[in-house]
This record gives C-alpha cells, structure tokens and sequence, in this order.
C-alpha cells in the first residue's frame, strides 16, 4: 500500500510539476520576457527624461546606446569616442558650449551624462536633416560633413535618400543594426 501511495504522489508530483512548467511558459511567452532579455532597457528613465527635453525618440536613443556600447558606461573606442553613447570628444565640447557648462568638468563616462549630450546631438542632427532617421543616424555614426558630402553627391533630396544610399559599407551596416533595433524596441516597449 505504502507503494502505491508514493507512486500516485510522485505521479501528481510529476503532473504538478509539469503544469507549472506550462503555466511559467505560458507567462513569459505572452510577458515578452525573452525577447526582452535581448532587447533590455537600461536607463529607460534617464533616457525617457532627455527624450522628452529636446524631442527626440526615446526608442532611438536606446537603440542607438544598444549600438554603440551595448549599455556599458565605461566603453570607448579605438577613435576616442566615450560612454553609452561613444561620444567623440570634440562633439561633447561642442555640446558643453552650447549648453553653457565647462568640458572639462564633464564626465562622459557618467551614464546620465552622456545621455543627456548623446540625446542633444542625435535631436539636433534629426532636426537638421528633416527627422530623415537614415540620415540622422549616418550623421551620428560618419559625421555630418560626410553626410552633406553624400548629399551633394547623389544629388538626392532629404526626403529620398535611404539606407541603399549610403556609400560608406561599415555606416549603412550601422544604420541598418540600429533602425533594425529600434523596431524590435518598438515592439517590445
């Protein structure tokens, strides 16, 4: 009898388990947890916050954070570029200036930092490029002189240039890694 007992109670104990299994894999599926471990949203309030201060897309600025250093602070590359945002030195100055602030006072390691100036170049070169995101994005990563290079170029007005257009193979790969983000943000979040 004793057998028995232990065989329907680990049977139920199987069955339980295995519901629970189902009911967990059911709650992520719909919860978009995974998808969201692969897409996370780090800063999400720091980023919200300089989004709305100089109108800016806020699913932009992350995926373009995710780009460039993949949420690490600390990151810099081999040209000098700095923080979440791979700021180049020379651009945060400028930024420091217009903002009024000293540079050398700055920490663009500071992930609230470097948002705040990452999310003020990315509106201000969406502004001068008619919100053209192809565009913006180009700019952010090859410079805008090489973007109004481009432009001359082609002879393509703002709002018929795209991603194809790009001559640059390492800018185009960028610009298509971040546009393909931030629709996978936009899904998600």
């Amino acid at each position: 009898m004793a057998g028995v007992v232990q065989g329907v109670l680990k049977n139920k104990t199987k069955s339980s388990i295995l519901g629970l299994v189902l009911v967990l894999t059911i709650l992520v599926a719909q919860s978009n947890l995974i998808p969201k471990l692969f897409y996370p949203y780090p800063y999400k309030q720091i980023i919200n916050k300089y989004a709305i201060e100089y109108n800016t897309d806020s699913l932009l600025v992350v995926s373009v954070i995710k780009a460039e250093s993949s949420f690490l602070p600390f990151s810099s590359s081999d040209k000098g570029a700095i923080g979440l945002m791979q700021l180049m030195p020379d651009t945060a100055r400028e930024i420091s200036q217009k903002l009024g602030e000293d540079y050398a006072a700055i920490d663009l390691k500071d992930p609230e930092t470097n948002i705040r100036y990452g999310s003020m170049y990315l509106a201000g070169l969406s502004k001068q490029y008619d919100g053209n995101t192809v565009l913006t994005l180009a700019a952010y990563n090859a410079g805008s002189g090489r973007v109004k290079e481009w432009l001359k170029t082609t002879g393509l007005g703002l709002d018929n240039y795209s991603v194809k257009d790009i001559p640059f193979p390492e800018t185009r790969t960028y610009v298509e890694k971040v546009l393909k983000y931030h629709q996978e943000y936009s899904k998600l979040y």
